[in-house]
């Protein structure tokens, strides 16, 4: 029988049990993206805390890219050395940390003056070379700043998420049309993060298991780049959506995506949303082939979760799903005011 804290081991990532921080927007850096001490407190309290793998928010790779305030930045080498420190600083605890990145909902090239809400025609080849290399210098970065892998976000409406999407990729070249061609670019940026860190470092995509829209990328269409992504070698992957999940109170709302998924491929298979007794994570891990539990939100309200149910302290989380985490001065949960 598996249990929530057996030790996991991803292409030489070993985690210490089966629990993912799932990359969470944090709202604590500074102007640019780099590092403060909110932000080193909060992950120093995660890793004390007992997770396994901490996944950070998502880190910019254009620096004029800002999908939302106060984000990481990982766009230059000048993030290199404090990322070391908060890796230093995660590691201590023997926890493992994956640093997510990310492009906005739209690409923007100012010399172009282009800024399109879409995958559209507009986008050029060396449109394309550009998106494809910052994601490459990124995993460059991350590897040379200790993190022990980097995750592709490519669900929620992100730029990438919206390649696969036939309501927003609207190309007539080969990267429109088909779900081999939505998928296309996808593919190139896991290739070239590939080459450039090697095949011994982990790195993981998040993917929504269908838009869940009228004309939105399809769980079909989720499947067919999670086997392209798995025949390539790909290390892990997170199973998303964009299901409103502050609506619905069931638990593991992406389980039956996730479970098919795993069946499929050999890359371990993370599920997030709504995950929140131990119970339920137990029976998902034990009846699938899931191998890691992903949570998000109940880590705002209790950084130390993971020591408490290893203790038998609980057996359900406090966070009640309600949203109202995300404020102006970043993540805070209203219950422990």
């Amino acid at each position: 029988m598996k249990t929530l804290f057996d030790k996991v081991n991803m292409n030489g990532l070993e985690a210490k049990n089966r629990f993912v921080r799932s990359a969470t927007w944090e709202g604590m850096a500074d102007e640019n993206g780099h590092l403060t001490d909110n932000i080193y407190n909060l992950y120093e309290d995660l890793a004390k805390g007992g997770v396994g793998l901490i996944i950070t928010g998502y880190a910019k790779v254009f620096e004029y890219d800002e999908p939302a305030k106060n984000m990481l930045g990982i766009y230059d080498d000048t993030f290199v050395e404090e990322y070391k420190k908060l890796t230093s600083l995660i590691h201590k605890y023997d926890s493992k940390v994956i640093i997510q990145i990310v492009l906005g909902k739209e690409y923007i090239n100012k010399e172009k003056g282009l800024n399109e809400y879409g995958f559209t025609d507009k986008y050029g080849n060396e449109d394309i070379d550009n998106i494809k290399r910052a994601f490459k210098e990124a995993s460059r970065r991350a590897k040379e700043a200790g993190f022990d892998g980097v995750q592709i976000h490519g669900a929620h409406g992100y730029f990438l998420s919206r390649t696969l999407s036939p309501k927003y990729n609207t190309r007539s070249d080969k990267y429109g049309g088909s779900v081999e061609n939505r998928g296309r670019l996808i593919l190139e940026v896991y290739d070239e993060m590939r080459k450039e860190v090697g095949k011994d470092y982990h790195i993981s995509i998040k993917i929504n298991s269908s838009d869940f829209e009228d004309d939105g990328a399809t769980f079909e269409e989720c499947k067919y780049v999670c086997k392209a992504l798995d025949e390539r070698g790909i290390d892990s992957i997170e199973i998303s959506g964009m299901k409103p999940s502050n609506t619905s109170k069931q638990e593991a709302i992406y389980k039956e995506y996730g479970e098919e998924i795993a069946k499929e491929i050999n890359a371990p298979v993370f599920l997030v949303g709504l995950n929140r007794t131990v119970d339920r994570m137990n029976e998902i891990i034990n009846s699938t082939k899931i191998e890691c539990i992903s949570i998000c939100r109940p880590f705002i309200c209790q950084p130390d979760l993971v020591n408490k149910f290893e203790n038998l302290e609980i057996n359900k989380v406090k966070c009640v799903s309600c949203g109202k985490c995300v404020t102006e001065e970043g993540i805070r949960c209203i219950l422990n005011k």
